[in-house]
């Protein structure tokens, strides 16, 4: 979602103002709460009120300087801790987060509890598409990337002096949480920074997303497994087995059984509730059952929150709208609870010793050092060129997030020092803050591919298009020919770009069916049989439910629209009005839903047989945005199926020969540019389109007459609805709807 622009400038000095007045606040009820019941409460509010505004003011500050804007929320913890605050003004730093278990337990439990959603949203925005695009080479750059700074890390750690040691005698299992600390590039900060970069749709930018998920996938695991050797004490070889059989069975079952019990719980709790927020709740329950299961299993609840939050992030009922309110709530309130929180933690200050920095920049040069060799070594062995794995070495060398949440887990369970702890926050926040501009300076000396600029045209074009934005299908139908040639066309376009169908079976018959009646079964054939000439084989079967319909059909479009449909396929026996309109029920039916709606009506062939047979599209062009739409759908139909495509325009302009010409006329800018963006449209999805001019005759005569020409068996026609009680699309519609020898595919807009 584009960021709306401030209507104000950057000003240090309105951000200091402010955070200095939160403070002077945080003071004066500090010490107002001496003798006031419930002070606890009190404080704990006023610490959740000062972690929040400081650390969105210095969010705001780092985003505005083009860096990760939870790098200003880590410094909003560091200025209000020990090592800025606390140096300055102790009492003030005292007064406002007291050295008391009681305390501290409250704030901690929201921070704990951060962490886990912070991993779940971290999981949510892992795109495994992206790792299967550009499996091989992320999978050798993610597995150099871990092994080589863990090493560097595991071999510092080993060396350590036993003064910086919280236990001499757990020495093995620090040195495994530094070598992990220092080995994992954070999914968040680096697909942050890479969208920032405006590099996120670029190969190399999404070679470095999918390193970052692999490396975070993977990291989780060694985190859970290291986590559980540490909570032994020691490394026992049999709990160590149990965790690794404990942790693959879980990661099988996640990844085949609960992708789809995940999948069927979202979709579920979205169609059957009608209080507010039914999917955030069940999201929130399906984090807290997966990181309970890990617990179970003896590994920690954190490999749970991130699987779970992969899965959530995979199901195609989550929209943007439900996507949004879950990262909202976490972005706004837990992110800034938690990484103050871990910035409070660090105490800077300790780096005044010499040994201590000496140490500290020791570990962020094995971090950066190791991390960028090992990416460059997996770029290389992925078969990059140098530059382009000097472009992942450097986008790899940023920690953040994830080595902070691994450091405060070491922390609290007494693996890492007070020191070690500040020394790896020191290293996340070095590393993170020099990887924008080392990335910028690495890839402005790649260029683009030609093949890179045209895939990157292409998904422009899908970004701002009708079709390829749809996430979720609706399909009215029967099993007359016209319901099961609209079943058939939301197919195609549910399997080309992977919709889930939800379908609303008019008839009585239909209802007693069970869901794999005659309308599911043409969705599926459409989407996954190879033999109605679809070009893809992978047989990719369409997500479809099949509703009871025991109301009114209306009252049942009606109640499925407000769970989030983005487009409706009207499938009825007899479509047709009098006087050009539609039939009353398909007009009830327009009525109640609120978004776009295709209406099918078949014919000639289709009538007889909707199933088999390819199909032939002739899309009528004007120039409006309805009319675009219709030839999105119609692209997206010929790409699944292999059809082929007439576009028509129909000129107003008299004809340069003078006689009621065919093509051969010579079109203006601006009808020239309305044929072109069609024909570049069907280019960039691997289409090829034949174009059609017709002048000085009625646009529904140019339809009618090429829809008689050659093979063409179907007609996708971009409409308006004009107003009035009935459903009716205008003149020209009525005409071809009238007199159209072959099928017809009505899209409203």
């Amino acid at each position: 979602m584009k960021k709306r622009p401030s209507a104000f400038p950057p000003h240090p000095g309105r951000l200091g103002a402010a955070a200095v007045g939160a403070l002077l606040l945080g003071t004066s009820a500090a010490r107002a709460q001496g003798g006031a019941a419930g002070s606890s409460e009190v404080v704990f509010l006023l610490q959740l009120v000062v972690l929040m505004l400081v650390g969105r003011l210095l969010g705001e500050a780092m985003y505005r300087l083009k860096q990760p804007s939870i790098m200003g929320q880590l410094f909003a913890g560091i200025l209000l801790g020990p090592s800025l605050l606390g140096w300055i003004w102790p009492d003030l730093q005292h007064a406002i987060f007291p050295d008391s278990n009681e305390q501290r337990a409250m704030i901690d439990a929201i921070s704990q509890l951060g962490i886990l959603l912070l991993l779940l949203l971290s999981g949510m925005e892992i795109d495994l598409q992206v790792v299967r695009k550009v499996g091989r080479t992320a999978l050798g750059v993610s597995v150099f990337g871990v092994a080589v700074p863990f090493a560097c890390g595991f071999a510092l750690g080993m060396f350590l002096p036993e003064r910086i040691l919280p236990d001499a005698g757990k020495r093995l299992i620090t040195a495994l949480f530094l070598g992990t600390a220092l080995s994992i590039s954070s999914i968040k900060i680096v697909s942050a920074i890479v969208r920032e970069l405006d590099l996120a749709r670029r190969n190399l930018g999404q070679i470095i997303v999918a390193s970052a998920i692999i490396e975070d996938t993977l990291g989780w695991i060694i985190i859970a497994m290291t986590f559980g050797i540490a909570q032994a004490g020691t490394i026992d070889l049999a709990s160590v087995t149990k965790s690794l059989i404990g942790t693959a069975l879980f990661l099988a079952a996640s990844f085949t059984v609960g992708r789809r019990a995940v999948s069927h719980l979202i979709r579920w709790a979205n169609d059957n509730f009608e209080s507010e927020f039914p999917v955030i709740t069940t999201i929130l329950i399906i984090m807290g059952g997966m990181a309970l299961t890990t617990w179970l299993i003896g590994v920690n609840t954190v490999l749970g929150a991130f699987i779970s939050g992969v899965l959530i992030g995979e199901s195609p009922i989550l929209t943007r709208h439900i996507d949004e309110q879950l990262r909202g709530l976490i972005a706004a309130f837990f992110m800034p609870i938690f990484f103050g929180m871990a910035g409070l933690r660090a105490d800077l200050t300790a780096l005044k010793d010499p040994a201590l920095l000496l140490l500290a920049l020791a570990v962020i040069a094995a971090a950066s050092i190791g991390k960028f060799g090992g990416a460059f070594l997996g770029g290389k062995f992925g078969g990059l060129t140098p530059r382009e794995a000097l472009v992942l070495g450097c986008g790899m060398n940023a920690r953040g997030s994830t080595e902070v949440i691994v450091a405060s887990i070491g922390l609290s369970m007494g693996v890492l020092s007070q020191n070690l702890f500040t020394i790896i926050v020191a290293m996340a926040v070095t590393t993170t803050m020099a990887m924008p501009p080392m990335l910028r300076w690495a890839a402005r000396r790649v260029p683009l591919r030609k093949s890179e600029r045209r895939r990157l045209a292409r998904e422009e074009s899908e970004a701002e298009s009708f079709v390829w934005n749809i996430e979720r299908l609706l399909l009215v139908a029967d099993d007359s020919p016209n319901g099961r040639f609209a079943a058939r066309l939301a197919g195609h376009l549910a399997a080309e770009c992977a919709l889930p169908v939800t379908v609303l079976p008019l008839s009585g018959e239909q209802r007693e069916r069970e869901p794999g009646g005659n309308t599911v079964t043409t969705l599926d054939v459409a989407a996954d049989q190879p033999g109605d000439g679809s070009k893809k084989s992978d047989k990719t079967r369409s997500d479809v439910q099949v509703r009871t319909v025991d109301v009114p059909i209306e009252e049942a479009v009606r109640s499925e629209g407000r769970k989030g449909y983005d487009l409706l396929f009207v499938g009825v026996p007899e479509p047709k009005g009098r006087g050009g309109a539609f039939e009353e029920s398909v007009s009830r039916i327009s009525a109640m839903f609120p978004a776009p709606l295709a209406i099918a009506a078949a014919r000639g062939t289709h009538h007889e047989r909707p199933e088999p047979g390819r199909l032939s599209i002739l899309v009528p062009i004007n120039g409006t945005e309805v009319a675009r739409r219709a030839a999105e759908l119609a692209i997206a139909t010929a790409r699944r199926q292999d059809a082929s495509i007439t576009v028509l325009y129909v000129s107003n302009r008299k004809s340069a020969r003078g006689g009621g010409g065919r093509a051969g006329r010579r079109l203006d800018q601006f009808e020239q540019a309305v044929v072109d963006d069609v024909v570049d449209l069907a280019a960039r999805h691997d289409c090829k389109v034949k174009t059609a001019v017709r002048a000085d005759i009625t646009p529904a005569q140019a339809i009618l007459g090429e829809a008689k020409r050659g093979s063409r068996n179907v007609i996708f026609m971009g409409v308006s609805r004009r107003p009035g009680d009935k459903l009716f699309f205008g003149d020209t519609a009525a005409a071809v709807f009238d007199r159209s020898p072959i099928s017809i595919l009505f899209l409203s807009g």
